[in-house]
C-alpha cells in the first residue's frame, strides 16, 4: 500500500460558487486505478464527490476525465503511473498540472511545489512503484470541451452525442432490407475495425485543440464514427456523406493534425487517422470543398517535394488559386480568401515570422542546399512505390510477437 494525494477540481452547482480545488489523501496499491482512489475518497471523506463510472474495466467509457492534464479513463490509469507522471511534470516544469493548464489556476492555500515522502513499500511482482523521494499531487479534472454538470461529471449530450448524431451514425443500405441480415465478406470489413473499437468515452473530444478554437468543429469522435460507415461496403450513401463532411466549414478540413486525440484514445481508435481517411476518400471523389482543404493539402505536398521546406507565401496562393490558371484567372472565392488572409500575414510580419524577403514573395523561398532535395524526392518516390494504409488496431504494434490472422496480413491500399 502507498499513500497518494489526489487534487480534484470540484464544482458544486447547488453552492452557487465557482469551481475550486480540493485535496484527498488515499491509501492504495500502486497497481490500482485513479478511479479507485476517487471512489475511496468518496467513501471515506466526502460522499458528495461526483464521478461517473460503471464497468471499471475500460469497456463502458463512463469514467472519462483529465489526469495530470491528459484526457483518458480513470479506470485504466494506474495510480502509481499517475504519481510518476505528476512527479516528472513538477521536476521538468516546476508546476503541477493544476497550475499549468487549468482554467481556474492553482487556487490552493499551500504551495503547489511542496512535496512529501511517500514511504512506499518495495513493489512486488506485477506492481508499479512510485518515486520515493518526492510526490506531487495527482491532478484530476473533468473532461474539456464539455459543460461541467458537477465535479468530474460533464454534459456529454450537449457536445459529444449531438455531434455523433450529426454524422448520421447508422447504415443507409442499398435497396430493400433482406429477410435476415446483410452478408458481406469479412475482408471488406477490415478497414473499419479500428473505428468500430470506439467506446464513446469522449476522451478525444476532451483533448481536441480544434474544438477549443472552434466549438462548431464536428470533432474527432463523430468523424471517426463517420468513417465507420463511409468505409462500410453495405452503405449506399458514401458520396453523400463525403460531400456533407467536406463541404461543412466545421468538417473534415477543420482538423489541425495536433495528434492529441490519438494520445488520448484508450482503445487505439486513432480518430485523426480516420479523419485523414475521410479526406483521402473525398479527394478520390474529386470533391471541390469550399474550404479549399483538399487544394491546401495538395499544395503543401507539392511545395515540399519541390523545395524541401515550406514556402508559406506560395502555399497561400496554391491553396486558394492553384496552378497557372488559378493565378492568371483567379475565382471570386480565391480573391476573397486571399484578401481574408491579409490579417494573418500582417501578424506574421509583426511577430518576425515573415521578416525576410524570401518569405514575403511567393516562389523566392530557397530550396534545400546540396543534394538534400534529391533525398526528399527519394522519400516521395519510396512512399509512392510502397503505398499502403495502416490499421494499427488490426496489425498490432511493431515488434509484436503475436501472429496476425490471414485477413490482417492483407494490405489495404490507399
Amino acid at each position: 500500500m502507498a499513500e497518494y494525494t489526489i487534487k480534484v477540481r470540484r464544482f458544486q452547482p447547488e453552492s452557487e460558487q465557482g469551481p475550486y480545488w480540493e485535496e484527498f489523501n488515499v491509501d492504495l496499491d500502486p497497481s490500482l486505478s485513479v478511479l479507485d482512489g476517487l471512489l475511496q475518497a468518496k467513501d471515506r471523506d466526502d460522499g458528495s464527490l461526483a464521478v461517473r463510472c460503471s464497468c471499471r474495466a475500460a469497456i463502458c467509457g463512463s469514467c472519462g476525465m483529465k489526469i495530470n492534464g491528459q484526457s483518458g479513463l480513470g479506470c485504466k490509469t494506474q495510480i502509481g503511473e499517475a504519481q510518476e507522471q505528476a512527479n516528472k511534470m513538477v521536476a521538468a516544469t516546476g508546476v503541477t498540472a493544476a497550475e499549468a493548464g487549468s482554467p481556474i489556476g492553482a487556487q490552493a492555500p499551500e504551495s503547489q511545489h511542496t512535496v512529501r515522502a511517500t514511504g512506499q513499500e518495495e513493489a512486488g511482482p506485477g506492481r508499479l512503484a512510485t518515486t520515493t523521494a518526492t510526490a506531487a499531487p495527482i491532478v484530476i479534472e473533468p473532461m474539456g470541451n464539455m459543460p461541467v454538470v458537477k465535479d468530474l461529471i460533464t454534459d456529454m449530450e450537449s457536445t459529444h452525442w449531438t455531434k455523433i448524431r450529426r454524422v448520421t451514425p447508422w447504415l443507409l443500405p442499398h435497396g430493400e432490407a433482406p429477410e435476415r441480415e446483410y452478408i458481406v465478406e469479412p475482408e471488406s470489413m477490415i478497414d473499419i475495425t479500428q473505428s468500430m473499437a470506439c467506446i464513446q468515452c469522449g476522451a478525444c473530444v476532451s483533448s481536441c485543440l480544434s474544438m477549443e478554437a472552434d466549438p462548431g468543429f464536428i470533432g474527432p469522435a463523430a468523424l471517426a464514427k463517420a468513417y465507420r460507415f463511409v468505409g462500410d461496403p453495405r452503405d449506399a450513401e458514401t458520396k453523400e456523406r463525403l460531400h456533407d463532411l467536406a463541404e461543412d466549414p466545421h468538417g473534415i478540413y477543420d482538423c489541425t493534425h495536433c495528434f492529441s486525440c490519438i494520445d488520448a484514445c484508450p482503445k487505439g481508435v486513432a480518430p485523426m487517422d480516420q479523419i485523414m481517411r475521410l479526406r483521402r476518400r473525398a479527394g478520390e471523389e474529386g470533391i471541390d470543398d469550399p474550404n479549399s482543404g483538399h487544394d491546401h493539402e495538395i499544395a503543401f505536398v507539392k511545395i515540399i517535394e519541390k523545395k524541401g521546406t515550406l514556402d508559406e507565401s506560395l502555399l497561400l496562393q496554391e491553396s486558394f488559386a492553384p496552378g497557372l490558371k488559378g493565378k492568371l484567372k483567379p475565382t471570386k472565392r480565391a480573391i476573397r480568401e486571399m484578401l481574408g488572409s491579409l490579417p494573418t500575414a500582417i501578424r506574421g510580419i509583426k511577430t518576425g515570422k515573415m521578416r525576410s524577403l524570401a518569405k514575403l514573395i511567393p516562389g523566392v523561398h530557397h530550396k534545400l542546399p546540396g543534394g538534400a532535395q534529391d533525398e526528399v524526392r527519394a522519400i516521395y518516390e519510396h512512399a509512392e512505390e510502397h503505398s499502403e494504409e495502416l490499421n494499427l488496431y488490426i496489425r498490432g504494434e511493431e515488434g509484436d510477437d503475436a501472429q496476425p490472422d490471414a485477413l490482417a496480413q492483407e494490405e489495404t491500399p490507399k
